[in-house]
């Protein structure tokens, strides 16, 4: 029988490590002290480890063990020197800080993303759009403070809160921050550093008019939806385009008192006639048609499938750690490996939907196939497999 086409001297998973660029990681987990009481499980290893996991949707330490049983001689291929223990791993996954797995990932988003596809949106006439938003990710224990009233019956869950930024050519979080579920959303709006002339959107539960005033001293402009029990004071009508008004309901200037001073914003009361809804936005932007604002604002489902992607795709039911250091890890590897999918995505010549190529790859992680020639062309020997039966469905079809 003739070798595949597609045989590799490594396995997939393999591939995908290639990706990490071990000497800058030892570096960061210099700097940051991070394998400063471990032997033998460096950082480094921590990482490819987790990343095993993450790609092979292990749900638990036991799988994880039967995971490392099936590696047994291709650990080299891996650049570890042995499997950790189960007890040093979940020593390592609620000791060692989440914070070099953020920074890791930091320097691997300014590596890669140039080679991320662009998701810019040919309507939008800004050159430079962020989106902000948070998902809450639930847990079955109360290491972090749960959002809500409590339940009448039973223990209401803890979750803990993704606070995001992704720019609207990527589709890759640029910022990223961790707090219980019960905090506002508005506090991440300080970590933000925005350039002038730069748009940020998010929705109304971001909702702090300091920060909107620092924002529009600063020639930064933003986009949202306005709170139902807003304060303000009308004091100006825009005309409305004819082309315009079975959208543009209203277009208004608007005062809202901050801190003793008036922060002058505008309103637009938009009908949506696809969903039926009207929508109050709230901006500083008082140069763009009353349209762009709310094509803005309908920027926002880029973040949410952002999340959506995530959560199907890599094991964010089911955590390794009940701490939230060990939590926080879990999600920093999966932004890692959604990361690296994503280049690799874009690097193919087919067309993959994400799900599948994740789907692919998972089940065959530890297979000796060269990834590349696959995703390329998977045709190649699943037709000479059924050339002799034209009637054979060709699965690969879409």
């Amino acid at each position: 029988m003739n070798k595949s086409n597609y045989f590799s001297g490594q396995p997939v998973v393999s591939q995908l490590i290639k990706y990490l660029d071990r000497e800058e990681i030892t570096r960061t987990a210099k700097k940051e002290g991070s394998d400063r009481y471990y032997k033998k499980f460096h950082t480094y290893d921590h990482l490819v480890t987790m990343l095993m996991t993450v790609m092979s949707g292990c749900s638990s330490l036991r799988e994880i063990s039967g995971l490392f049983l099936a590696c047994q001689g291709r650990i080299g291929h891996l650049g570890l020197k042995d499997f950790p223990r189960r007890s040093t791993f979940a020593e390592a996954n609620s000791n060692r800080s989440s914070h070099v797995f953020g920074m890791i990932y930091q320097k691997l988003y300014k590596r890669y993303r140039s080679f991320l596809p662009d998701s810019r949106n040919g309507r939008l006439r800004v050159k430079d759009l962020y989106i902000v938003d948070s998902t809450t990710i639930s847990l079955f224990s109360d290491v972090l403070k749960g959002a809500g009233r409590n339940p009448k019956e039973g223990k209401k869950k803890g979750g803990i809160k993704v606070h995001t930024m992704i720019s609207s050519r990527e589709d890759v979080p640029s910022l990223v921050r961790f707090s219980s579920a019960a905090t506002h959303d508005h506090v991440f709006l300080k970590e933000l550093e925005l350039k002038k002339g730069s748009f940020v959107v998010f929705d109304k539960g971001y909702v702090d008019y300091a920060q909107y005033a620092g924002w529009d001293m600063e020639g930064v402009f933003f986009v949202t939806r306005q709170k139902e029990n807003a304060v303000y004071e009308s004091l100006e009508q825009f005309a409305i385009n004819q082309k315009d008004a079975d959208r543009v309901m209203e277009d208004e200037v608007i005062s809202i008192e901050v801190k003793g001073s008036p922060l002058l914003l505008r309103r637009v009361f938009y009908y949506d006639h696809k969903n039926d809804n009207i929508y109050e936005f709230l901006s500083n932007n008082f140069e763009l048609e009353a349209t762009a604002i709310a094509d803005i604002y309908r920027q926002r489902w880029q973040i949410e499938s952002l999340f959506k992607r995530l959560k199907q795709n890599f094991p964010l039911k089911y955590f390794l750690g009940e701490s939230q250091n060990a939590i926080e890890i879990q999600i920093w590897v999966s932004l890692i490996a959604q990361l690296i999918l994503l280049v690799i995505k874009e690097r193919t010549k087919r067309r993959w939907a994400f799900s599948n190529m994740v789907s692919f790859i998972r089940n065959h992680a530890l297979t000796y196939i060269n990834l590349f020639n696959f995703l390329d062309n998977p045709n190649v020997n699943w037709n000479k497999l059924t050339s002799g039966d034209q009637n054979q469905l060709n699965i690969f079809q879409t």
